[in-house]
């Protein structure tokens, strides 16, 4: 009969692997590598934000039309959440990482045949394929972040991993602003009075564009998978006295015991809809501010975002101070309720304070993901079940192809791109109430 025993030697020296995955210390080099990964799928995601913007005058699409972008961005992590959970449990954290970077360089390379054929479903494809590598890299590294030391830090060590994140976003937003936007100008104005061929050569010259900073990342993306490939690193999973890996267990019994936890199944919903009211927050912001400024161009409306993930690292680095000192869920309780008010000025406030109100909400996204996350798969008790329930809070990612496409509609119907972020207002309100419900739940505990 197998049994579990306390601990065992890792493949890092002077680090022991714990019977419950987590390890006696932070190996430092392993853990920057990893957190290393999370500034790729930000600078993927806020790229995201700039094709919406080219996408809908090029290809003339309405605001629910671009949301489809997302669509397909988060309806890839939806879908191979759980089968890159069943290649870590069969495998290694490692292993699942060096398939995502595979897949990510697949995508990124897509953009090069995407550039020429200049269609919007072969560009959702590319995007796509890249989403299926992220969600290879969020569902391994997420939990493998959390897992690299003693578990008291577990939630610490996720935000740190996390502080990185926006850093690639702010990369993605500049990449775009010079290599897409350009010196183009106001891409709209600029072919409104084009028509016929003219129009359908220009678009397709500004569609060229997209493949720019696909190169430069494809580069980034094959030194990663070069370091990681030669750098030894811990299993960091449960151990049995026999074997150095995760004890096998159905995924269907895996499902069942997660459906029959109500505080995981509260974390998964909390992770949907802010990620949602994340991703629709970031996808319309540089639309608000080409609707309240018809003054501006593309890349001064792309520099908004630039500010938003700049404050968005702000808020990771000050939440994280915070979550040192204070409880987890006073802590994103006000920063929720803070955020709500907030996305209230862009939704009804006039002129330019709109769009600075939709800057400012950025601060308050901070610590949401990698603490819902951390939070939700802590409340997993039994860790054989560790690798799967991470694959189902990063399933919850999908809220990202549903509420962007959901304020597109309310935009198109109201006609009104400013009344539209009554949506993610709505969602902000609802994540206040789960952090306030979850703090007086470990009250009265």
């Amino acid at each position: 009969m197998i049994t579990q025993i306390a601990s065992t030697k890792s493949k890092i020296k002077g680090v022991e692997q714990l019977a419950d995955g987590y390890l006696s210390r932070t190996p430092i080099l392993q853990f920057l590598i990893v957190s290393l990964m999370f500034p790729l799928w930000g600078t993927a995601a806020s790229l995201n934000d700039i094709l919406i913007t080219q996408f809908k005058t090029v290809f003339q699409l309405n605001d629910a039309a671009t949301a489809f972008v997302q669509s397909a961005f988060y309806g890839g992590y939806f879908l191979i959440a759980i089968p890159a959970s069943i290649v870590i449990k069969k495998t290694s954290y490692k292993f699942a990482i060096m398939i995502g970077l595979l897949a990510y360089i697949v995508g990124a390379g897509l953009f090069y045949p995407a550039s020429q054929v200049a269609t919007y479903s072969m560009f959702l494809v590319a995007i796509f394929a890249i989403a299926i590598g992220l969600s290879f890299l969020e569902t391994a590294c997420d939990t493998y972040s959390s897992m690299l030391g003693p578990k008291k830090y577990a939630n610490l060590r996720l935000n740190i991993s996390q502080i990185l994140n926006p850093i690639g976003s702010i990369a993605g937003i500049l990449l775009g602003k010079y290599l897409i936007f350009g010196s183009v100008g106001n891409l709209s104005q600029k072919m409104a009075g084009m028509t016929g061929q003219a129009r359908l050569e220009y678009g397709e010259k500004m569609l060229q564009l997209t493949l720019q900073p696909y190169k430069y990342i494809l580069l980034i993306l094959i030194i990663m998978f070069i370091v990681l490939a030669f750098t030894k690193m811990p299993t960091a999973k449960p151990i049995t006295n026999d074997v150095d890996h995760a004890p096998k267990v159905a995924l269907g019994k895996t499902l069942k015991y997660l459906a029959n936890n109500i505080h995981f199944k509260k974390g998964v919903l909390s992770q949907f809809i802010y990620v949602g009211m994340q991703t629709a927050v970031w996808s319309f912001t540089i639309r608000l501010a080409l609707v309240m400024n018809h003054n501006i161009t593309d890349a001064d409306a792309s520099m908004f975002m630039v500010y938003s993930y700049i404050i968005f690292f702000i808020g990771k680095v000050v939440a994280t101070s915070l979550l040192a000192r204070f409880e987890y869920s006073k802590v994103l309780g006000v920063y929720s309720v803070l955020g709500t008010m907030t996305l209230l000025i862009t939704t009804f406030a006039s002129g330019m304070v709109a769009v600075y109100a939709a800057v400012v909400v950025s601060f308050f996204f901070g610590p949401q993901w990698p603490t819902i996350y951390a939070h939700t798969l802590d409340t997993v008790k039994e860790k054989k079940y560790t690798e799967t329930a991470g694959a189902v809070i990063v399933m919850a990612i999908v809220g990202g192809a549903v509420i962007p496409a959901i304020q597109g509609i309310v935009s198109d119907f109201s006609g009104s791109m400013q009344f539209s972020f009554i949506i993610p207002t709505i969602c902000f309100a609802l994540v206040s109430y789960y952090f306030i419900s979850e703090a007086r739940s470990k009250k009265e505990a």
